[in-house]
């Protein structure tokens, strides 16, 4: 059966990526069309969905300079923009949103996951699975030159999601996902900040949704610098914790828990 594969790329301030994301990005995209998914689903088309969010270096100009008149076979390029910076979480749901494939890829515009392991992510999604993350802290995944503090914020809160959720799952923070249609459409996520993939990757997995992982390297920013605010961002995930913990034990609602880490990120 022939699907739509739709990829959705957050940007913020990613002007000086624009190169490298042409360069690295648009042949993995033409690689796809007419591949298969493991379950024998044939990948038709392939639509690219960028979503600027309220960039102040001219990134939305960048970006469709560079792809508007992209006429590679089978890929379509698709923009969408925030007047104001929302975050990475409501950037998400704005390309989550527009995507209208039946598999959805997320990925970061930076390249901190290679571009050309796409592929290799999606090989991952077999039948049964409704979620792939990219993991580097499987065995088998890597880290390379990525700064000492990144590291401990996502291997430290991964190691308390794998306590509170699921053990065998090593990566928790990961944005470089695929995801079939029906999470995206059944499984909510209130965060617009750094915890969406997360708190999105965990409703799934506490709604039934099997996740497996797909080991590889992170590596560090070719340009600019990690948009992530880090306090704000661990306050999150210490509130989201701290309710998934409560539901665990029956002592809070879904909902509650699902709107904990956006309460705490906007104190």
């Amino acid at each position: 059966m022939p699907v739509l594969l739709s990829i959705v790329i957050p940007c913020y301030n990613e002007a000086d990526n624009v190169d490298k994301l042409n360069a690295e990005f648009v042949p993995v995209a033409q690689q796809l069309v007419g591949s298969r998914l493991p379950g024998g689903e044939l990948i038709e088309h392939v639509e690219v969905i960028f979503v600027d969010d309220g960039s102040k270096d001219g990134t939305y100009a960048a970006l469709t300079g560079a792809f508007a008149a992209n006429a590679t076979p089978g890929v379509t390029f698709r923009f969408e923009q925030h007047v104001v910076n929302r975050g990475l979480g409501a950037a998400m749901r704005t390309g989550l949103g527009a995507a209208a494939g039946e598999v959805i890829v997320t990925t970061d515009s930076d390249g901190t996951y290679r571009f050309e392991t796409i592929p290799a992510l999606l090989a991952c999604l077999k039948p049964g699975v409704s979620i792939v993350t990219a993991s580097p802290y499987a065995p088998g995944g890597a880290i390379a030159n990525v700064p000492g503090y990144r590291i401990f914020l996502s291997k430290g809160s991964s190691l308390l999601y794998r306590v509170l959720v699921d053990r065998h799952i090593h990566t928790y923070t990961a944005l470089f996902r695929a995801y079939r249609r029906e999470v995206i459409e059944k499984i909510p996520f209130t965060s617009d900040g750094f915890l969406a993939g997360t708190e999105l990757m965990v409703n799934a997995m506490l709604a039934g949704y099997k996740v497996a992982e797909y080991p590889t390297t992170l590596y560090s920013r070719a340009f600019g610098a990690s948009k992530a605010k880090i306090m704000r961002t661990i306050r999150a995930h210490v509130g989201f914790q701290g309710q998934v913990l409560l539901r665990r034990i029956g002592l809070a609602p879904a909902k509650q828990a699902a709107d904990a880490g956006q309460k705490l990120a906007a104190g």
